[in-house]
């Protein structure tokens, strides 16, 4: 072995001195890796990567893109008003703009100490599920919370009382490496307070969610549900530890359940319905396959406060402004890889596969051939998701189900372009509720499915981390 020592750089001789068994598969980029979205992929690496239109999209189609961008950028006003393409924010609402939850397209974060309102994180509400609910949980997935609902809602046109404030207290936790190095991370107790409707039911269940981030979503819709369902094991037949599950939810378009695979436990079967409940529950506007204002019966006053768009008959949100949003995220591009060929990125993805992260994370997919625009169809693409879910442990659980989702179970979330998360939206704050500050603690927030790839991970020096590190951020 002497012989060979010399030719080795130091990370890959990290690499091949932890054991035969992890020698690296990885020597060389593979053709195409740096395009994560196919031909889609866009080359923007600055504040606006995650802004951009597929670079496959035909110029005769972009000012669909540019007129769907500018209603997710600006905001929605309250009604009555003289501008009635935009009217009808609330009556209860946690934003007036897509744009202030996924700021730049990108991801969002937990409130600060002195925030006054959540704005880029949301806290959804049920409470157990119960026999008599059995149509309720068939649509929803859930039970809302009588008086709440199924969302907190922190803001309110004049007249109408916010629902409450949400506030974010931390816990410190350490957890050790191999070598000695402590890593310190926080666990979260989320505060709900000023209650504007009453005490909430005594067994209502919470559960904290930042805005993710917009990019290539419209590739993930395009993946064949048949290639979704082939990762699937929810008996673990292969012994491997990994039970992926697909959600099971309901389509309020078809009027049936169907494959659930957006949202953080994966409760929203296709981009239409995921933006339609996201124009009710964040911004409290109606459209045709969601007609009511997100009120419950308690809340008279926001029952009886005007509609927008109220003179012409109209849903606040038009189907033709619900298909120009549409578009254009179905058409947010994904950004170019950086990197893919050096050699701590090829050591640290090794790492990445080495621990079993791939086993969740799947690398690649080929989008369908019938995709919903043809700049998506027959793409391979490289999202690191499997769109299924899987039990990641008590210490990520939310102890709320939804649908098929249970309280620990969450969607394996995309990776591609989140090396670009602070260029873009000025933070590293990760996780479904942002408790992790930087992507080392995200990885180490990891249990259930992911014990495993975690203790192999904590096994790691300081090389090996800096390696795999290197590979995550090159995404």
């Amino acid at each position: 072995m002497s012989s060979l020592l010399p030719r080795l750089s130091p990370l890959l001789l990290a690499l091949f001195l932890a054991g035969c068994d992890d020698a690296p598969r990885f020597t060389q980029a593979e053709p195409g890796e740096a395009l994560a979205g196919g031909k889609a992929t866009v080359n923007k690496r600055d504040q606006n990567a995650y802004s951009m239109p597929s670079a496959n999209l035909a110029p005769s189609r972009r000012l669909d893109f540019s007129v769907g961008n500018s209603f997710f950028r600006n905001p929605w006003v309250i009604a009555p008003s003289t501008t009635t393409a935009r009217d009808g924010l609330g009556p209860l609402f946690n934003t007036n703009a897509c744009q202030n939850c996924h700021i730049k397209d990108g991801r969002g974060h937990p409130p600060g100490p002195n925030a006054t309102n959540a704005v880029s994180m949301l806290v959804r509400l049920s409470i157990p599920d119960q026999p008599q609910y059995a149509k309720i949980i068939e649509q929803l997935g859930i039970v809302p919370e009588p008086v709440y609902g199924g969302q907190l809602q922190d803001m309110a046109v004049p007249g109408v009382a916010p629902e409450g404030k949400v506030r974010v207290e931390y816990e410190p936790r350490q957890v050790t490496f191999k070598d000695g190095t402590t890593v310190e991370l926080r666990k979260p107790r989320l505060q709900i307070t000023q209650l504007g409707y009453g005490a909430m039911h005594p067994d209502t269940r919470f559960s904290a969610r930042i805005a993710p981030p917009m990019i290539g979503l419209g590739l993930l819709e395009a993946i064949p549900e048949a290639a979704i369902l082939a990762n699937a094991d929810p008996d673990d037949r292969n012994g491997d530890g990994i039970r992926g599950r697909a959600n099971q939810v309901w389509d309020d378009a078809q009027g049936k359940t169907v494959l659930g695979r957006f949202g953080w436990k994966a409760g929203q079967p296709n981009l239409n319905q995921q933006n339609v409940h996201a124009f009710s529950g964040d911004m409290g506007l109606t459209t045709s396959l969601r007609p009511m204002d997100d009120c419950t019966q308690a809340q008279t006053d926001c029952l009886n406060a005007p509609n927008g768009n109220g003179a012409n008959g109209e849903q606040e949100v038009s189907d033709n402004i619900l298909r120009l949003v549409l578009f254009y995220t179905r058409n947010l591009a994904v950004p170019m890889r950086k990197d893919v060929d050096s050699t701590q990125v090829l050591a640290g993805k090794n790492l990445f596969h080495q621990a079993g992260c791939q086993s969740c994370h799947t690398p690649q997919f080929t989008t369908a051939s019938d995709a919903a625009e043809p700049e998506l169809a027959n793409q391979l693409i490289r999202p690191y998701s499997d769109l299924l879910l899987h039990d990641m442990g008590p210490g990520l659980a939310d102890n709320r189900s939804e649908f098929a989702a249970s309280g620990l179970d969450w969607r394996t979330p995309p990776l591609w372009g989140i090396g670009l998360n602070e260029t873009v939206s000025g933070h590293t704050q990760f996780l479904h509720d942002g408790r992790a500050r930087n992507l080392l603690e995200a990885v180490l927030w990891h249990g259930g499915e992911a014990e495993a790839a975690k203790q192999h991970v904590l096994t790691f020096n300081a090389e090996q981390r800096a390696a795999l590190l290197a590979f995550l951020n090159s995404l």
